[in-house]
């Protein structure tokens, strides 16, 4: 069986599977080119990015594809408005926003007529974006990579969100590293589409330096850990030896704020600094965010490949279903 279109707005992804938009440059147009070309939906990474940066991000992207892009961008960050306003007026599609929670971005989304995706990790929030008009609504659960809302598994929290949502699109968040893994969310879940982030890192079109998904095809099990972040969120990510010296109570602190990126920050740490050493090849002193379900993957494929995979394997698995239903009952 074909999988479902994935429907927001005014827009229509061909393959329901939307791009993480991972920070600091990890997600760029580089990859949501790549991933929209393909039928899903392509995202840029936002946060903590200058505004006229991503508004060139932004603009390449539409440029070099009919399909669709998307930004993400944090709500915790201190030019929020700014970088939304921004996007817009560099003709982005949608904006995916999350880390906290803002009503104003409905009210600015309706405005311009873009559409407002929201990142919830709770039944409560979830409705109240709908009820304030968010397109549709991502369920980030606790196996995704980078800043955590929650504790809850995705297939404990989901249903819970799935039963007070029914009239904007509701997407999968988390953990997902495969297309089989795909098919029982929207097939037994009620999902309507996903959206992955840490196989894409493990794309050959991510541009990170190869020190960065080295460590991703190196992670085992246990290697992938929580940390606090000073945004004032736990976070997940691989056990680096910065990430081990945090562990050991070592002085991992910056002598000055360079970037001043966040609303509120603990200082503990510049995050900003950490995650983009990562991203340049430092893993010694770098933050590494990751997916619980990392450690799955052993090979880094195109885009085109892993879309082709998901798709395959989905769809193999609804033709499964489909064969043995008609075979029951005959």
């Amino acid at each position: 069986m074909k999988l479902p279109e994935l429907k927001i707005g005014s827009f229509t992804a061909r393959i329901p599977i939307i791009q993480g938009g991972m920070s600091i440059r990890v997600s760029t147009a580089a990859l949501a080119v790549p991933v929209a070309e393909c039928g899903g939906i392509g995202t840029i990474g936002g946060s903590a990015i200058p505004v006229a940066e991503l508004q060139d991000d932004i603009r390449q992207a539409k440029k070099s594809t009919n399909g669709i892009i998307a930004v993400n961008i944090m709500y915790a960050m201190r030019e929020f408005y700014e970088l939304v306003i921004g996007s817009i007026e560099a003709g982005v599609d949608m904006i995916i926003t999350g880390a906290g929670f803002s009503r104003d971005i409905f009210k600015i989304g309706k405005k311009h007529n873009v559409p407002i995706v929201s990142i919830v990790s709770s039944p409560a929030f979830a409705c109240l974006a709908e009820k304030l008009g968010a397109a549709a609504i991502i369920v980030e659960a606790a196996e995704a990579g980078g800043h955590l809302g929650t504790d809850k598994k995705l297939r404990d929290l989901f249903p819970a969100v799935r039963r007070v949502i029914s009239k904007v699109p509701l997407i999968a968040a988390g953990g997902i590293t495969n297309g089989f893994e795909m098919a029982e969310l929207m097939d037994e879940y009620g999902a309507d589409g996903i959206q992955i982030a840490s196989r894409f890192v493990l794309s050959e079109e991510c541009a990170v330096a190869p020190e960065f998904k080295e460590t991703f095809l190196q992670a085992g099990k246990d290697d992938i850990v929580l940390v606090q972040s000073p945004v004032g969120m736990p976070g997940r990510a691989i056990n680096t030896p910065f990430v081990q010296k945090m562990a050991r109570g070592e002085d991992v602190s910056s002598k000055e704020c360079k970037f001043k990126c966040l609303k509120k920050c603990s200082y503990k740490y510049c995050i900003h600094e950490r995650l983009n050493k990562a991203r340049t090849g430092n893993i010694e002193e770098g933050l590494v965010f990751s997916g619980a379900n990392t450690y799955k993957m052993k090979e880094t494929l195109s885009v085109r490949e892993i879309f082709d995979r998901f798709v395959r394997d989905a769809q193999s698995v609804y033709r499964e279903k489909k064969s043995m239903l008609s075979s029951t009952s005959s």
